[in-house]
């Protein structure tokens, strides 16, 4: 619904992030953030939910524990997950919420949590990038 895309949006505006592009048509934002680490935040409103998604990195080859850690990382995120995309090929923070009820404040703690995971876990995250 264009509906819930706007009030997306609004609250995105009103957060100070700069949205890089938007779709109206397929209803959906990307953001940057550099200095909080979101870097292409894809924010899709897919009635009934929003999904935001950001690439992490490509997977590596030889993922050793990697996958591993990041199932011990999804413990401690408050919002959304690491996951790998449909292929095995590419690792992403996801998160999904409900449109029908969703307000600043639970998109704002959605986009802050991918910012703390990234803070808090970017040191590992870049040695299993060079594995």
């Amino acid at each position: 619904m264009v509906e819930y895309f706007e009030n997306v949006k609004g609250f995105v505006l009103d957060m100070g992030y700069a949205i890089a592009e938007e779709s109206p048509q397929e209803q959906l934002v990307v953001i940057n953030d550099e200095e909080k680490g979101i870097k292409n935040l894809i924010i899709d409103c897919e009635d009934p939910i929003v999904v935001l998604e950001q690439l992490i990195m490509k997977a590596p080859k030889n993922p050793g524990d990697l996958y591993k850690r990041l199932l011990q990382m999804n413990r401690t995120l408050v919002h959304g997950a690491f996951v790998l995309d449909e292929t095995g090929e590419t690792i992403l923070f996801r998160d999904t919420l409900r449109l029908e009820n969703l307000d600043r404040n639970e998109l704002e703690g959605s986009i802050e949590a991918l910012s703390l995971a990234l803070a808090e876990n970017a040191e590992e995250l870049l040695a299993g990038a060079k594995a």
